[in-house]
């Protein structure tokens, strides 16, 4: 086994059972140390359309978005620390660095600005979560035809986003007459995934998804991508088979045991 396989197979035990060391500095830790051995934002998108063997291009597509996504989740887990470590903390007492690191995460996951630093910092660590590997490689496997569709190819978009503003992305050729979406590009898969998880974190579309996320957490029960799909009802125009089509992929694929179960 090469190095770079041993270390994507590191990730894939670490995306499992998170026994990274979550850091609240802002001193270089193992998710940014991983991130470097992989060399994350030189690894481009491999061509899966080279494979012809159905199992063979699944499984290389997991062993390359499986670190990306494990490496993302694990540094919202380094954020959330951090607010947390600040929760007891009156605003009186934040350094100037807290104070614009707050900030910043409140914009970044769109909550209320105006509302008071406790309810922010209540809600922040509400929305500052992870998304279940399951969960995130079955919607990039749906969304991008396993990494071979136009929009993945062209503009690493793996998850379908779309973007709203001329020339931010790429055109759909079946866009309907008076629509003004694009498919966003991104400059990396790594940026791409980054996106695809503010999205879910933050957009009011998933407050459901974030609702429940939280209570099994409170409840001290596992959080997987079989048991959050159902709250994607509007990811997709498909709705209930959209879902259902999530949860059988990760069933078909045994991703559930990514998700600790």
């Amino acid at each position: 086994m090469n190095m770079r396989r041993w270390i994507f197979s590191g990730l894939a035990l670490a995306a499992a059972g998170w026994f990274f060391v979550i850091s609240s500095s802002n001193d270089a830790s193992p998710m940014q140390t991983l991130k470097q051995a992989l060399r994350m934002d030189e690894a481009p998108l491999p061509d899966f359309t080279q494979y012809t063997d159905v199992k063979a291009k699944k499984q290389a597509f997991f062993d390359y978005l499986q670190p990306i996504v494990a490496i993302n989740n694990q540094r919202i887990l380094d954020q959330r620390a951090r607010v947390n470590a600040l929760a007891d903390i009156s605003d009186d007492a934040l350094s100037r660095q807290d104070k614009r690191f707050i900030d910043g995460l409140v914009e970044r996951y769109e909550v209320d600005a105006e509302a008071s630093s406790e309810r922010q910092r209540a809600e922040l660590l509400i929305r500052m979560d992870t998304v279940p590997m399951s969960l995130a490689l079955t919607q990039a496997a749906m969304e991008s035809a396993w990494g071979t569709s136009r929009f993945a190819r062209e503009g690493n978009n793996l998850f379908g986003q779309w973007c709203y503003q001329a020339g931010c992305g790429i055109v759909p050729k079946r866009r309907a007459d008076g629509q003004g979406h694009e498919v966003a590009r991104f400059d990396d898969v790594n940026a791409a995934v980054a996106s695809y998880l503010r999205n879910i974190n933050s957009h009011r579309a998933y407050a459901d998804l974030r609702a429940a996320r939280a209570d099994l957490r409170a409840a001290n029960q596992p959080v997987t991508g079989t048991a959050l799909a159902n709250h994607l009802m509007r990811y997709s125009e498909r709705g209930l088979d959209y879902v259902e089509e999530i949860q059988s992929m990760i069933r078909v694929n045994k991703l559930a045991v990514l998700d600790g179960v």
